[in-house]
C-alpha cells in the first residue's frame, strides 16, 4: 500500500474517532475525552496536510505539514492544560465512567490499527513521524483515559482523575509535540 493509500484510510479513521469522542466527551462530560477528541481534530488535520504535501511531492511541503500539525497540537495542548487546571482548582463535576472507558477503548483499538496502517517509518520522514507520533500518542492518551473511566465507575466517583489525566496526556503530547517543531526547524534550514 503506498504511504498516499495509508494516509487516506488513518485520515478515514481519524475523522471516525473525532465524531465519536466528542459525542461520548459531550455526554459523558469528560475533559478526556473532549481532549482525546480535540486532539484528534489536530490529528486529522495534520493527516490530511500530510497527505496533501505527499501528493505535491514537495519535500519542503511535507516539513511545514509536520510543523503545522504539531503546532496545532500545542494549541489544544495549552487549551486542555487550562481547562484541566480550572476543573481540578474550582471542583470537577459528574463524569460517566463507562462510556468513557467505552469508547476510549475503541480508540486505544483503532489507534493501534492505524499505527500499524503507517507502518514502519524512515528515520528521515518528519512527515510520517509526525502522523505515527500522533497516532501513539492518541493510543496511549486513550489508554489513560479508559483507565480513569474504570477507576471513576468503579468507585462512583473521583471525578477529579479526570482532568488529571487529560492534564497529564497533555504535557506528554506538548513534551513531543515541542521536541517535533525543533527537528522539523532544524530540517527547514
Amino acid at each position: 500500500m503506498t504511504a498516499a493509500k495509508r494516509l487516506a484510510l488513518v485520515l478515514l479513521l481519524n475523522v471516525t474517532m473525532v465524531v465519536a469522542l466528542l459525542v461520548v466527551g459531550l455526554a459523558a462530560r469528560s475533559l478526556g475525552v473532549l481532549a482525546a477528541g480535540g486532539d484528534y481534530v489536530g490529528d486529522a488535520a495534520g493527516v490530511a496536510l500530510s497527505l496533501v504535501a505527499l501528493r505535491a511531492r514537495r519535500p519542503k511541503g511535507m516539513s511545514y505539514a509536520a510543523l503545522a500539525n504539531a503546532t496545532f497540537l500545542l494549541i489544544v495542548t495549552v487549551v486542555v492544560v487550562v481547562e484541566a487546571v480550572t476543573r481540578l482548582l474550582g471542583g470537577t463535576g459528574h463524569v460517566d465512567g463507562l462510556p468513557v472507558i467505552v469508547v476510549s477503548v475503541i480508540a486505544v483499538l483503532v489507534m493501534s490499527a492505524c499505527a500499524l496502517i503507517i507502518g514502519t517509518v524512515e528515520h528521515g520522514d518528519l512527515n510520517m513521524r509526525s502522523v505515527m507520533l500522533d497516532t501513539l500518542a492518541d493510543a496511549f492518551s486513550s489508554g489513560g483515559v479508559a483507565v480513569s473511566g474504570a477507576i471513576i465507575l468503579a468507585v462512583n466517583g473521583a471525578y477529579w482523575l479526570d482532568p488529571a489525566v487529560a492534564l497529564g496526556i497533555a504535557l506528554v503530547i506538548a513534551y513531543h509535540a515541542i521536541k517535533l517543531i525543533g527537528e522539523v526547524l532544524v530540517a527547514l534550514r
